[in-house]
């Protein structure tokens, strides 16, 4: 019965295609809103998040003042030593790397042509917390970060900005009024996690930049890598005790540095996205809701127009229950159908917007098949009210029906 049942709800809906196409075209809009926009939130989040995570794996990052950002305090609070660094690697367990770091913004010039950016003072230990890996070249030995010798390695952004993209090892960069020689080639990274392009980046030894560029000893950040098998927030404590003691800060004296966990910021700007997705996606489900009311208005105009044949069906015997079923069916059909090829419309949507967008494309099935149900579900919703009219019709007054 129930075959026989679905081939009749399928010649029904042939028999008014054009109809059926429209009475499905608010299922086909609304699944189609709901998956590209839980998609596209998913693919922001993991943007984010690998943004975040070029960063550097684990990384806290220290910094002069009592908070980031404007207004933070940090241009009246001490800046730290290098010898912080070696003091939190030797004193402070389940830290893999410590690199100190100083800033200054400066106009590099190579074969004719300028850039205005800014240099980065180190040693290879910002390497290893930031997760940068050579393209070419090498790094920096022993001997050239004691001495703070004149050599430097650059980013993608500046190889093509004044090398024209060619090779750039052995080549002569002056930084600021200092040549220096170009001894590696970093690999691209893209986009940082602020807008700002990673790639743009000149590392030198931290004494060279002291000496050299900025004319005093100051570091701006500690960046610190914890071991993925370490408690980040013991860690954290220890770094805040034994920075205390090395500034001097008795027990009434509040902290004059902080202390940023990459991980947490990875966490507060992902569940904003998320957040943002379900708003989105909620908003689009509502187009669901109108679809299903189109499909039950044009389930009340098909009962009418099949008066006399739901009549005659009655009368030749068939059940209540039986008339009911096709024309439950044949909304269920309906409402799927347009989830199917809303599925259809919405990976291909989402992949279109999430190539303009640039951020990573993530298939949902879960999502998918959420949809799909849920728009099965809108057609036994709607299609009940009219098919148990259908079925409740008088056999006598459906005969008469004109």
């Amino acid at each position: 019965m129930l075959w026989n049942t679905l081939i009749l709800a399928l010649r029904s809906i042939r028999r008014n295609l054009l109809r059926s196409f429209l009475t499905v075209l608010g299922i086909v809009i609304g699944v189609s809103a709901v998956i590209t926009m839980v998609t596209l939130g998913s693919g922001a989040t993991q943007a984010v998040q690998n943004q975040i995570s070029s960063l550097g794996t684990n990384l806290l990052m220290i910094r002069p003042g009592q908070r980031m950002g404007p207004g933070s305090g940090g241009s009246t609070a001490p800046s730290f030593k290098d010898t912080d660094a070696d003091l939190i690697a030797t004193q402070i367990s389940g830290i893999t790397a410590v690199a100190p770091e100083a800033r200054s913004s400066v106009t590099l010039v190579a074969g004719g042509q300028n850039w205005s950016s800014s240099v980065v003072g180190s040693t290879n230990a910002w390497l290893q917390t930031g997760n940068w890996e050579l393209a070419a070249g090498r790094t920096f030995t022993d001997a050239e970060l004691r001495a703070g010798a004149a050599v430097c390695i650059i980013g993608t952004t500046i190889q093509r900005q004044l090398y024209g993209g060619g090779d750039p090892i052995g080549q002569q960069l002056r930084v600021k009024q200092m040549p220096c020689q170009v001894i590696g080639l970093f690999k691209s990274k893209g986009q940082g996690s602020f807008g700002n392009d990673q790639d743009e980046v000149v590392l030198m030894p931290l004494k060279t930049l002291q000496r050299r560029v900025t004319g005093n000893t100051n570091v701006n950040t500690l960046l610190v890598s914890v071991d993925p098998a370490s408690d980040t927030n013991r860690i954290k404590s220890a770094l805040t005790q034994l920075l205390r003691e090395l500034r001097k800060l008795s027990s009434s004296d509040d902290d004059n540095f902080n202390v940023l966990d990459t991980k947490q910021l990875a966490d507060t700007l992902s569940g904003t996205t998320k957040v943002m997705t379900m708003l989105l996606g909620a908003v689009a489900a509502v187009s669901l809701l109108v679809g299903g009311i189109g499909v039950m208005n044009i389930m009340l105009v098909s009962v009418t127009e099949r008066t006399r044949e739901i009549g005659l069906r009655l009368a030749i015997g068939a059940l209540e229950r039986e008339v009911l079923m096709q024309f439950l069916i044949e909304a269920v059909v309906l409402a799927s159908l347009g989830g199917l090829i809303g599925i259809v419309l919405a990976t291909g949507a989402s992949i279109g917007l999430a190539r303009l967008m640039q951020v990573p494309y993530v298939f949902q099935p879960g999502t998918n098949l959420l949809s799909f149900v849920f728009s099965a579900g809108i057609g036994v919703l709607f299609g009940y009210f009219p098919a148990r009219r259908a079925a409740r019709l008088d056999p006598i007054e459906a005969l008469r029906h004109e």
